[in-house]
C-alpha cells in the first residue's frame, strides 16, 4: 500500500492528466499551462524516456515535399491538404520562436526531394500557387538540376528545392521541452503504464495497478501508435519506421533533408553522416506494427539504396541502426476531438509530428 505522503502528493488529484510524454503530450501542457497557469497537470509516460516517434524519428523539420502534396490533395481535397500544410508550416515556425537554433540543432539547409519522371513537375506551378498563402513565398518548390550534381546524385534525374526546410535535433528538442514543462510547473510520472481508464459524470480514474489510481477531471491522450488500447473506434494504424546511419564519410557533399518516392525514403546529413530511413512500402504488413525491432529484409534494402542512389560509388560503414512507430490512416488528418465528456485525444500523426504537435497542442488547449 502507498503512504499518506505519496498519495496526498505524486498521486493526488489533478486538474488534467495526458498520457504520453512524446512531442504532442508536451506541447499540450505547454499550450495549457501557459493559458492556465492554475491548473494542475500531470503527465503520465510508461517508458523511462519519451518514446514512441519523438525520439525515434529522422529528425527532420518539414511540412511536405511535391510529390507528397499532390498525392494528398488529389485523396483529401485541396482545402483539407492546405490546412495541414499550413498547420506543419506554422508548427516549425513557433519551434523558432520557443527554442535558439543552437539549443535544438536546428538547421534550415533546405528540403529536397529527387524525382525519377517528370509528371509532378507538370503541376509544379498549380501548387506553388497554392502553397504561396502559407509560405508567403512565389515558389515554395522549384527545379535544382545544378544541386543534383554537387550533391553527388547523378543517378537521379530531378531535384526539387524547397528553401523553406530543414533539420534539427529530436532529443535536444524534446529536452528543451521538458525544460519549460517544468518551469511551467507541469508534473511527470515517468516508466508509470496506465492500465484502466474509468470516467464517471464526477471524475476519471487513471488506474496505475489494481490498487493504484490517481482521479482528474480531464484526461488527453497522446499516444499516437499506442492510443488502440483505449480508443478502439479510432483508424489508427501503426507504421514502423526503420532508420540506419552511417559512420563519418570523408568529403560527403550532401547537405539538407531529402525525400524520395512520395517521402517512403527519406535521408539527410547529421554532420558527415548519412541517416537514412523508410522503405516500409516495401513491406507494408509487416511495418504495421508497434514493436520496435529492425528486420533483415529491410536493414538490407536500405543498405542497398545507400549504395545505388545516396552514396554511388563510396564505401560507407553502418554505425546505428533504429526504428521508431508512427501512426497512420486512410488520410494525413491527425485525430484530434473531445471522446467524451472527459476525455480528448491528440493522436495519428502520420509521421509529421515534429512540425503538427506544437499547433495540435493549441487546438487541444481550445478544447478543454
Amino acid at each position: 500500500m502507498n503512504s499518506i505522503w505519496e498519495l496526498e502528493t505524486f498521486y493526488r488529484k489533478r486538474n488534467i492528466i495526458i498520457i504520453g510524454s512524446g512531442f504532442t503530450g508536451l506541447w499540450t501542457a505547454i499550450s495549457i499551462k501557459e493559458k492556465y497557469p492554475e491548473k494542475s497537470v500531470l503527465i503520465i509516460e510508461r517508458n523511462s524516456i519519451p518514446l514512441g516517434a519523438s525520439t525515434r524519428n529522422a529528425g527532420f523539420a518539414c511540412f511536405g515535399s511535391l510529390t507528397e502534396i499532390i498525392a494528398d490533395s488529389e485523396k483529401m481535397g485541396w482545402e483539407k491538404t492546405l490546412a495541414l500544410v499550413k498547420m506543419r508550416f506554422e508548427g516549425l515556425q513557433k519551434i523558432q520562436q520557443y527554442f535558439k537554433s543552437s539549443e535544438i540543432d536546428f538547421d534550415l539547409n533546405g528540403g529536397y526531394e529527387i524525382l525519377n519522371n517528370d509528371q509532378s513537375l507538370q503541376k509544379i506551378d498549380e501548387v506553388n500557387e497554392k502553397l504561396k498563402s502559407v509560405t508567403g513565398i512565389d515558389k515554395t518548390y522549384s527545379l535544382n538540376q545544378q544541386k543534383l550534381k554537387e550533391f553527388g546524385l547523378g543517378k537521379s534525374e530531378y531535384l526539387i528545392e524547397n528553401p523553406c526546410e530543414g533539420s534539427l535535433h529530436s532529443g535536444k528538442l524534446l529536452q528543451k521541452l521538458l525544460e519549460k514543462c517544468h518551469e511551467l510547473k507541469v508534473e511527470f510520472l515517468f516508466a508509470t503504464e496506465v492500465i484502466n481508464v474509468v470516467e464517471n459524470s464526477e471524475k476519471i480514474e487513471v488506474q496505475l495497478s489494481e490498487d493504484l489510481s490517481i482521479h482528474s477531471d480531464q484526461i488527453i491522450h497522446c499516444t499516437n501508435a499506442f492510443s488502440a488500447k483505449f480508443l478502439d473506434k479510432e483508424e489508427i494504424i501503426p507504421a514502423r519506421g526503420q532508420i540506419i546511419l552511417t559512420e563519418s564519410i570523408e568529403n560527403l557533399k550532401i547537405k539538407g533533408t531529402f525525400h524520395y518516392d512520395e517521402g517512403f525514403y527519406y535521408f539527410r546529413n547529421l554532420g558527415n553522416r548519412i541517416l537514412l530511413g523508410g522503405g516500409r512500402n516495401q513491406d507494408f504488413k509487416t511495418e504495421e506494427t508497434t514493436s520496435f525491432q529492425t528486420t533483415e529484409f529491410l536493414q538490407n534494402h536500405l543498405e542497398n539504396f545507400l549504395k545505388e542512389v545516396i552514396l554511388p560509388d563510396q564505401q560507407f560503414t553502418i554505425s546505428l541502426r533504429w526504428s521508431g512507430i508512427m501512426a497512420m490512416g486512410s488520410e494525413k488528418t491527425p485525430i484530434v476531438k473531445q471522446l467524451s465528456e472527459r476525455q480528448f485525444c491528440a493522436v495519428r500523426l502520420s509521421g509529421m509530428g515534429v512540425a503538427l504537435a506544437p499547433k495540435i497542442g493549441e487546438a487541444v488547449m481550445k478544447m478543454i
